[in-house]
């Protein structure tokens, strides 16, 4: 099991501090022969850091371009060379959260995974994730086994009919596997960060 309490002492290290030894470029990381075995996990504990918090850096940096420059915020998301939809999603998790609710001891992923419940609630489940060393696939699973399932039948129903060519079908269960998520969980989760990205930015 993924052990998330690794993050709770760790800062990000600028690329100076690394190890006179260490080298790191724009497509590779060296590492000289005979690092120590404390030394490596050192290592992949601060890249995973410095990996995980970009994800936070990134929708920061995109909802104040947001807020200060409304007629250049989708210029700036295609100047990244990104996926739109991936740093779409960045902003959304990212103004979901204050940052003082922001849990240190677990990654940006397992925010994501709660975003969408109440503040109180998702807090509850990010401490608790922190507490059990849960991964982000055990938080998805322990939160659908407690919050969603009961949920379910005080959902109202409606029922929608598309007409979609096979190769939207077949791109949107592909896209859904790929988050772990059913066809309409998946459908219902698209829907809703797209409408509180519109709310937000006010068309």
């Amino acid at each position: 099991m993924e052990n998330v309490n690794v993050l709770e002492n760790l800062t990000v290290t600028p690329e100076s501090q690394f190890n006179s030894r260490v080298l790191t470029r724009r497509t590779r990381l060296y590492l000289p022969p005979n690092v120590s075995l404390h030394e490596w996990k050192r290592f992949g504990k601060q890249l995973f850091l410095i990996s995980d918090s970009s994800c936070w850096w990134l929708g920061d940096w995109l909802v104040y371009g947001q807020e200060q420059y409304p007629d250049r915020y989708r210029r700036a998301m295609e100047e990244t060379g990104l996926d739109y939809k991936t740093l779409r999603n960045y902003a959304w998790v990212v103004r979901r959260y204050a940052v003082s609710e922001r849990h240190p001891k677990v990654s940006f992923q397992h925010h994501a995974e709660v975003a969408s419940l109440e503040p109180a609630e998702r807090a509850r489940w990010l401490e608790r994730a922190a507490h059990e060393g849960w991964s982000r696939n055990m938080l998805r699973r322990q939160v659908r086994q407690t919050v969603a399932a009961p949920q379910e039948d005080s959902r109202e129903r409606v029922l929608l009919q598309m007409h979609v060519s096979s190769e939207h079908w077949g791109n949107w269960t592909s896209a859904a596997e790929r988050n772990g998520r059913d066809l309409t969980e998946w459908i219902v989760l698209c829907l809703d960060q797209a409408a509180a990205l519109e709310s937000t930015s006010g068309g």
